[in-house]
């Protein structure tokens, strides 16, 4: 048996979605900015994947912007918003992903922009009332919280943000890479300058994603070149990635509900058998509890062992596919800035697993089992 329990990484690709891409691969080659008959179908084709992906997120297709994926329209919204506006201020967490975590070291770095980190608990729990302080103090700022943890899976009350930073005239970027195809996001009721997909978060292609940058927010390129996408992107577009986005997206609303209740049944079997069948085993962030967390990830302590150094080793030797934390990272204990800022013991072993709508009760059972004999609880 293969399993494959790292879809916060990436998913694999929806055959419905492929179907969907494949004509534009092969048949529709058209370059999006001719004005051939070859051109003027590809252009109607990702006109209308972005009234698709509009109407999900509730907002005019001139608010969203088709990027190569989440890191680009993270950097977008926050190097842009910095360097259009003239923002010096920027308030984010140490708990970001690097995308924006990089992004600003590098803006404060140049002299471009002074940041203040909010303070969180060990659960990754962030302190609302610093948000409020650190307003109040300089209000024309630049606000970037993600919507879920990638890594922990706790998930932050963007809702509650929006409203602090509109009360201070704050622009509002949420990295929603992570719950873009896992929660309905309303952007008339959210309130947040800027938001973010990536494709194959949510069994799409990979190479695309998008920006959401509302109207009244007026920013500059950040790549250069070309007309494309209304003057915001140079560059001639994915035009099947931009198809299978649309396609993915529109099945994960489409099917969500169903989606959700499933993958949260193998969450919670996890746990459950965890507890059962290893000693000492705990939780990191808010990722055991079911309406605290992002319920496609589950981050697991382990006991203090000499196996930890090779634990995402030996899952892999047993046809496991987990991670210790983003893809960027390597090894079950090295490389998570996130585990450091909440203070984890290094000694344990801290592996991530993330859930899709592929995954069966007997992957996690094996999953368990596996890790079962590695810790010696039951016989191997």
């Amino acid at each position: 048996m293969r399993v494959y329990l790292d879809n916060a990484a990436t998913t694999p690709l929806d055959k419905e979605v492929f179907d969907t891409m494949a004509p534009f691969m092969l048949e529709h080659f058209g370059n999006p900015s001719s004005i051939h008959s070859h051109g003027r179908e590809v252009r109607s084709a990702i006109e209308k994947a972005r009234k698709t992906v509009a109407t999900l997120l509730n907002t005019s297709p001139a608010e969203v912007f088709f990027t190569s994926g989440g890191t680009e329209a993270d950097n977008a919204a926050i190097v842009c918003t910095c360097r259009s506006l003239g923002i010096k201020h920027a308030i984010s967490t140490k708990l970001e992903h690097h995308a924006v975590l990089h992004t600003m070291e590098m803006l404060e770095k140049s002299g471009d922009v002074q940041v203040s980190y909010l303070r969180h608990d060990e659960r990754g729990v962030l302190d609302l009332e610093h948000l409020e302080e650190l307003l109040a103090s300089q209000p024309r700022t630049l606000v970037s919280i993600m919507h879920a943890n990638n890594e922990i899976g706790t998930l932050n009350d963007i809702q509650t943000i929006g409203e602090i930073c509109r009360k201070y005239d704050a622009i509002f970027h949420s990295d929603t890479v992570q719950t873009m195809g896992h929660y309905k996001h309303d952007l008339q009721q959210l309130g947040a300058n800027f938001i973010v997909g990536s494709a194959h978060k949510f069994h799409g292609p990979k190479g695309v994603g998008f920006l959401y940058c509302d109207a009244g927010t007026k920013i500059q390129p950040l790549i250069q070149g070309g007309a494309q996408e209304r003057n915001m992107r140079g560059g001639t577009e994915n035009v099947y990635g931009i198809i299978g986005l649309a396609k993915a997206m529109e099945i994960a609303y489409r099917d969500m509900g169903e989606h959700a209740r499933h993958i949260q049944g193998l969450k919670d079997r996890m746990v459950h058998k965890l507890r059962e069948q290893l000693e000492d085993v705990s939780f990191n962030g808010m990722s055991e509890f079911g309406d605290k967390s992002l319920y496609t990830v589950l981050n697991v302590s382990l006991p203090a062992s000499d196996i930890n150094e090779m634990l995402l080793f030996s899952l892999d030797i047993n046809k496991i596919s987990a991670s210790g934390g983003s893809a960027c990272s390597s090894g079950a204990n090295a490389g998570s800035h996130v585990l450091r800022a909440l203070g984890t013991d290094p000694a344990r072993g801290n592996i991530r697993f993330s859930f899709s709508k592929y995954n069966t009760a007997e992957e996690i059972d094996y999953a368990v089992e596996t890790l079962a004999k590695m810790y010696k609880k039951i016989p191997a």
